[in-house]
């Protein structure tokens, strides 16, 4: 009797390590699953061409299977910015495993020349290179540096009452001014501040009889206006 008891509590304990032992793999298994439930394993990118957000998928593989509670907005900006043709984006997670991006396209404000090639201005103030035409009439840029200082001066001539879609041409200097030409071929040249006063007064010369005959307004001095037709 003894030999029965003895034995009996052998195959219980071996019963209890079995159980135990299952008990941990199912455990291991069900926090795995869940895991793999959370991991993103899928993108949607709108916003762009076919062949841009196709572009920006690939480059998104590197944060597949990442956690989705885990990933931060920085972790998409590191990708994102490179591409220069995004001005914004926005991410939304879809629970338990998707991210959409919508993206917002830069808008093409000029043409500017760079190592001999052909260049947009995006208001985002990056350069952008397409290999065609955009069918949209845009005034010209002469400046390899400073796309941000025209960003700027694009949203100063928007507050005055001049239209930035009747420039034709713009001039930077390393004095960090400007000169704006007009569809009807008047220079007006800026100083380096005081750009909206400066604007006004043009606008208003532009106007007068005064002016009439002459192609150069000059503003470059606070202190003293010069017309002529030089």
């Amino acid at each position: 009797m003894m030999l029965q008891s003895i034995d009996k509590k052998i195959k219980l304990f071996f019963y209890l390590i079995i159980f135990i032992f299952l008990s941990t793999q199912i455990t291991k298994d069900q926090i795995n699953n869940k895991k793999n439930k959370i991991n993103i394993n899928r993108f949607e990118v709108f916003g762009l061409s076919s062949e841009e957000n196709f572009k920006i998928l690939q480059d998104l593989q590197s944060l597949k299977f990442k956690n989705i509670f885990f990933l931060k907005k920085k972790n998409f900006y590191k990708i994102l910015e490179k591409n220069n043709l995004i001005d914004s984006f926005d991410i939304k997670k879809i629970y338990p495993n998707l991210i959409k991006i919508n993206i917002k396209q830069t808008e093409f404000l000029a043409v500017t020349s760079k190592n001999n090639k052909k260049y947009y201005i995006g208001s985002n103030g990056k350069l952008i290179f397409i290999d065609k035409n955009i069918n949209k009439k845009l005034p010209f840029v002469f400046t390899t540096t400073n796309y941000e200082s025209f960003i700027k001066l694009k949203e100063i001539i928007n507050k005055s009452k001049f239209k930035f879609e009747k420039i034709e041409s713009f001039y930077y200097f390393p004095s960090n001014r400007w000169d704006i030409k007009i569809n009807d071929g008047v220079l007006i040249k800026l100083p380096e501040k005081k750009i909206l006063e400066s604007l006004e007064i043009a606008h208003m010369l532009k106007a007068s009889e005064e002016f009439h005959g002459n192609n150069i307004i000059d503003l470059r001095n606070n202190n003293k206006i010069v017309i002529s037709n030089e």
